[in-house]
């Protein structure tokens, strides 16, 4: 999953950056409005931190001009305790949650995981397929109850093909929601982590749709209507 942080303290916005990186973000950050405004236009994000008192363009114009565009990505906008203005108006403006300063960074990850969460449809904070599970707050995918030791990639992948469960994916979307800006990205390693997933899962759970990308289908087995 692909996170944008937009935060002028950089002290606090370093401190995001690492803490959603530590746990498996792909993390892009900017220091100033207009930064973040172009970066939320131009990349596609699974979820946005924004600070509604930057430089160059407040947060709250930022996230009205990103709705105008069309942009729906979750938005979580971090606020001054005592301006609960600011909350009313964020929210009104198309932000899916707020958090008040100064906070807790566990606060933050619960939040942040909960929007996307909610972006892909899910209530709970595992994910299963079949015989698969995958917790999200401990980064842990077991199969029929058994630990699966993954690299960070390869949970990645298997993160975002289960948030999206019965949706064909293609390698650059993958591509483009796994990894930040300055990663050397390259689509045709996609398949080699997918590769190794199976292998490590032992159970036949990511479909290859013969040029389209990858599918894990839903109970039931109803699909997004790709051939596979």
């Amino acid at each position: 999953m692909r996170i944008l942080v937009v935060e002028d303290d950089e002290n606090l916005n370093r401190q995001m950056v690492s803490a959603l990186t530590e746990q498996g973000y792909a993390v892009d950050a900017a220091l100033d409005g207009e930064d973040g405004h172009f970066l939320g236009e131009t990349e596609p994000y699974d979820a946005v931190i924004l600070d509604l008192g930057l430089p160059q363009m407040d947060g709250l114009s930022v996230l009205e001009a990103w709705r105008r565009e069309g942009r729906t990505m979750p938005v979580l906008i971090l606020t001054a305790r005592d301006r609960w203005s600011d909350k009313v108006q964020g929210i009104d403006a198309g932000a899916d949650d707020y958090v008040a300063k100064p906070f807790h960074m566990e606060e933050v990850l619960a939040r942040v995981r909960a929007l996307v969460r909610r972006a892909a449809g899910h209530a709970s904070n595992d994910l299963t397929a079949g015989s698969v599970r995958l917790d999200l707050r401990a980064s842990r995918v077991t199969v029929d109850g058994n630990p699966v030791k993954l690299t960070s990639h390869e949970y990645k992948v298997l993160e975002y093909l289960m948030h999206h469960r019965g949706k064909t994916i293609s390698r650059t979307e993958l591509t483009e929601h796994l990894y930040d800006q300055d990663f050397d990205r390259d689509s045709n390693t996609i398949e080699v982590f997918v590769g190794r997933l199976r292998k490590k899962l032992g159970i036949d759970l990511i479909e290859t749709v013969r040029g389209l990308g990858y599918r894990i289908d839903p109970p039931g087995g109803e699909t997004d209507g790709a051939d596979a």
